[in-house]
């Protein structure tokens, strides 16, 4: 059963000491009379957290136990959504609507003002998508989001099946039209992903070495052309720390990925300026909270909080 914190706060972690500096500009990025908090635990696998800055609220899935849950800024935690369909990324579109990737269903969904859930896409080519993993959306109104195989390797995250794409692809959806298009194939298991300020750059991490150790554990940058399309594509930085998975960028054009032993954070040139510590192995990672300077983190079994000195543009 999963616990809420025990006050508006969250439950503080100990002497925790939460840092590691390995660059002087990581310091101008976060505080130091700030400690992780745990804001709700006893859960399976959680993932996909995103904030709605109108509801001053969270949003966070737990793949296994199929649910989404809410944590609001009073420390409240509710479930939100009781059978999801293993749901795993979630964001928000353009016009304030909950994006969900649905390992179960093996599609990507929208969740209406109404409630009512629309299904964007299930499949490519005529086949059945893998199983849509990480999404955002772009200020033109497409959706982009990644397809591994994670969700049909077993029936933990997902249901057990046979791969029916030929590659696990990136794709980019024009929700009007209804047309998907695959900008990226060339990737073992393609999993979070984030534009830079301008859109002009695309972030994907390449997370196939949890299944294969001679696959690196990089996040990889594509330039992104005006027809939607990615070109140049090139390693921008190594996770030394288990494997990347969800990222963000901030403000400053600051890449902040999840790994094993935390949050990374890389500067918009590659170096990596510095680490958050974390207990358990972080799966992603969001800004919210009532100032927008919280990093939100998804984490096994937990949720957790620590206050930065950045936020993220919203757009």
């Amino acid at each position: 059963m999963a616990s809420s914190a025990a006050d508006k706060f969250g439950d503080v972690i100990g002497m925790f000491e939460p840092y590691q500096v390995l660059d002087c500009r990581f310091r101008d990025l976060v505080l130091a009379n700030v400690r992780l908090r745990k804001l709700s635990g006893g859960h399976l696998w959680t993932e996909g957290p995103v904030w709605f800055p109108a509801h001053q609220c969270l949003l966070f899935s737990d793949i296994p136990n199929q649910r989404i849950y809410r944590w609001m800024c009073d420390g409240s935690v509710n479930v939100f959504r009781d059978r999801s369909d293993f749901a795993n990324g979630n964001t928000v579109d353009r016009l304030g609507r909950l994006i969900t990737c649905q390992h179960g269903t093996r599609s990507v969904t929208r969740t209406e003002h109404n409630g009512e859930i629309t299904t964007l896409v299930a499949e490519f080519q005529g086949n059945r998508l893998n199983s849509p993993n990480d999404v955002i959306a772009k200020t033109d109104g497409t959706i982009w989001f990644t397809d591994p195989t994670y969700g049909i390797l077993s029936d933990y995250e997902g249901y057990k099946a046979t791969p029916e794409q030929e590659y696990n692809n990136v794709f980019c959806l024009d929700p009007e039209t209804g047309i998907v298009t695959s900008v990226a194939r060339d990737f073992t298991q393609p999993n979070g992903l984030a534009f830079s300020n301008d859109e002009k750059l695309l972030y994907i991490a390449e997370s196939g070495s949890s299944h294969d150790d001679k696959i690196p554990s990089v996040i990889r940058v594509y330039d992104v052309t005006g027809e939607n399309r990615l070109e140049n594509g090139r390693d921008f930085a190594r996770i030394d720390d288990g494997l990347p998975d969800g990222l963000r960028v901030d403000c400053y054009g600051n890449i902040w990925c999840s790994a094993k032993d935390g949050v990374h954070c890389f500067a918009a040139d590659g170096t990596l300026l510095g680490k958050i510590f974390v207990p358990e192995t972080v799966s992603n990672l969001t800004f919210g909270g009532a100032r927008g300077n919280e990093l939100l983190i998804t984490a096994t079994t937990s949720l957790y909080a620590i206050h930065v000195n950045s936020h993220v543009m919203f757009r």
